[in-house]
């Protein structure tokens, strides 16, 4: 009975509401009930990046690691180059010791953001 009772309440009302609530949850650090809000809210609008890129970040911050590494793919193969996916992905495969395949992620958000490590501004090496 109790778990329909919770069920009930983190599912409760429009999206607009459950999107407000699951912000509020993950603003006060309950990840675990944030998640709880946004998975059935991204199981109803599964185009939207804004609910499953927060439901990816509660799911990290939660250390529900598998559950965000597969919200975090799903953006990044619909939008390669959504650049906080792609570090999020890459710190979610850190903390899962898995370096050699969050490298190629962190890379890729680096030079998305700008950071090109070992290049100069007109694509020399900096190291010559």
């Amino acid at each position: 009975m109790e778990t329909t009772e919770k069920t009930t309440y983190y599912g409760h009302g429009s999206a607009a509401e459950r999107w407000e609530r699951a912000r509020l949850f993950f603003d006060a650090r309950d990840y675990a009930g944030a998640a709880r809000t946004l998975a059935d809210l991204v199981a109803e609008v599964p185009e939207q990046t804004g609910p499953r890129l927060l439901l990816a970040r509660a799911y990290y911050h939660s250390a529900q690691l598998r559950r965000a590494e597969a919200e975090l793919r799903v953006i990044v193969e619909r939008d390669p180059v959504e650049h906080y996916a792609r570090l999020m992905l890459g710190r979610t495969l850190q903390r899962q010791g898995r370096h050699e395949d969050a490298t190629t992620h962190l890379r890729i958000a680096s030079a998305l953001a700008g950071e090109f490590e070992g290049v100069g501004e007109f694509g020399e090496s900096r190291d010559a």
